[in-house]
């Protein structure tokens, strides 16, 4: 999403993994107190050194004490992208608070992000938007700081981790991961599974799953959409609005993406958007089922030649996306995840999607310029560590299947798919109180029938917002009833 005349919606695409609102830390002093905006609370913060030379690194470690004193092991966050600064997870805390009563929670800014010496390569939501001229300047970011980009790695993360973990004397921790984070998680558990106790993965990407082949997931993710929307009324009116946006893709030229409204400014582009972008535009949504919930009607007025709602959802995440550090991003994606993509995987991938090739093509181009060493992962062993994998149904790149048919080698896990649910569902619902119950129980088996309530958000039905009358009921996809379902 190379954003309408800057790139503040392409870094929300380039983010990957995971869409969290970035909170942005005051700056940190050398005590051993300090505050992240978004959080009232004081943090105990901590400056450790890695790494050598011109890879040198202090880390940024922020933690939030338990309220209680108890001998509970700590609970880690792990940030997805990969790019994103564990620091961003401030929403979680206020989430977690029952959870940080009895137990700290510790977070990492991982090597090239947040406070830990961020990578981001001067790309912000100034950059205009145009891919050759962003694959030359991080050219030239690369240039400047090849050995760094060429010591970052997942490998490199987890030892940081374990480094972090014995700093505080921590026996043991246990681990969340969040999309990208699921994966640092994962392979945490494969290298140093002895200083592991509970693992909660949302989002999950598998070490064997090539997650950036997404395009198959967002089209999935739109069929449920299209399911959900032909189940509500107020939605359903809005006909074969799918057909629509197949048309609009495929008729899209410079000329109508001259009709497309800055999202902040309602004025018209002083650049051309691409296709890809308007690609990105729509996956992008569909992480959020708030987001999702007002496609249905923006692609039924762009159809029509009203392209404000649809600016509107392009608008949407660029806040979040700024905390992406698309150095590091890079240099994990190119080594751990585009080298081991082939053209015939792409194809597959693609064939049949609204997404296309639009998401993956951002990263081939950078990779063209930022040529680190391939990186592999050994064959994942059996783990026996209780295991919580949270998905959404309708996760447009990590989908539930990956969970269900790519984990056999953990043999005590459980899986929540959230029905109709986003990407990250630790927020929604009973989920939170769901990930306490495992966490103090040891992974002993939840009830889990809450989840059940947790609906869909309803659908955008008119410029004024969803349509909503009392004593109306709505059928989820389950088939249930429920008055006036949230």
């Amino acid at each position: 999403m190379l954003g309408v005349n800057s790139l503040r919606t392409a870094v929300a695409i380039l983010s990957v993994l995971l869409l969290v609102p970035v909170i942005t830390a005051k700056e940190l002093s050398n005590t051993q107190e300090c505050y992240l905006d978004g959080w009232r609370h004081p943090l105990r913060c901590e400056r450790i050194s890695v790494g050598h030379g011109d890879s040198k690194v202090n880390l940024a470690v922020f933690v939030s004490p338990a309220l209680d004193e108890t001998q509970r092991e700590p609970l880690y966050l792990l940030a997805g992208g990969p790019g994103q600064a564990a620091s961003g997870l401030i929403p979680l805390l206020h989430t977690f608070r029952k959870i940080n009563q009895k137990r700290a929670i510790v977070m990492v800014d991982r090597r090239g992000t947040g406070h830990s010496r961020s990578f981001g390569c001067g790309i912000d939501r100034h950059t205009p938007m145009d891919l050759s001229l962003i694959s030359k300047e991080l050219e030239q970011c690369y240039l400047q700081q090849a050995n760094f980009a060429n010591s970052l790695s997942s490998r490199q993360a987890v030892e940081d981790l374990e480094k972090v973990r014995k700093y505080f004397n921590h026996k043991q921790i246990s681990l969340w991961g969040g999309s990208w984070g699921t994966r640092t998680a994962l392979l945490y558990q494969q290298w140093h599974p002895n200083s592991l106790k509970t693992l909660v993965l949302d989002a999950v990407a598998p070490i064997d799953t090539k997650v950036f082949l997404s395009a198959a997931a967002a089209e999935d993710a739109i069929q449920i959409l299209m399911r959900d929307c032909s189940l509500e009324f107020s939605c359903s009116k809005f006909g074969n609005w799918r057909e629509v946006l197949d048309k609009l893709l495929s008729q899209w030229d410079e000329s109508k993406s001259m009709d497309f409204p800055d999202p902040v400014t309602g004025k018209p582009m002083k650049h051309s958007m691409s296709r890809w972008v308007l690609q990105n535009t729509i996956r992008a949504a569909l992480y959020s089922p708030e987001a999702a919930a007002q496609l249905p009607f923006a692609i039924q007025q762009a159809g029509l030649g009203n392209y404000y709602p649809l600016a509107g959802i392009t608008g949407l995440f660029p806040e979040s996306a700024l905390g992406m550090s698309l150095g590091l991003t890079l240099s994990i994606a190119c080594a751990e995840e585009l080298s081991r993509i082939s053209e015939e995987e792409v194809l597959a991938d693609t064939n049949g999607s609204f997404a296309g090739n639009a998401f993956l093509e951002i990263f081939e181009r950078g990779c063209e310029v930022w040529p680190v060493a391939d990186r592999y992962y050994a064959k994942p062993q059996h783990r026996e560590h209780p295991v919580l994998l949270i998905s959404g149904e309708a996760d447009p790149i990590t989908p539930p299947r990956y969970a269900e048919k790519q984990l056999g080698y953990l043999t005590n896990k459980q899986h929540l798919i959230i029905t109709s649910g986003g990407h990250i569902n630790s927020m929604r619902g009973c989920v939170p109180r769901l990930i306490e119950e495992f966490l103090n129980s040891s992974g002993k088996e939840l009830a889990t029938t809450c989840i059940d309530e947790i609906y869909r958000p309803p659908f955008l039905s008119g410029i004024y917002g969803p349509e909503i009358m009392q004593g109306v009921t709505t059928t989820t996809a389950s088939g249930k009833l429920g008055e006036n379902a949230p």
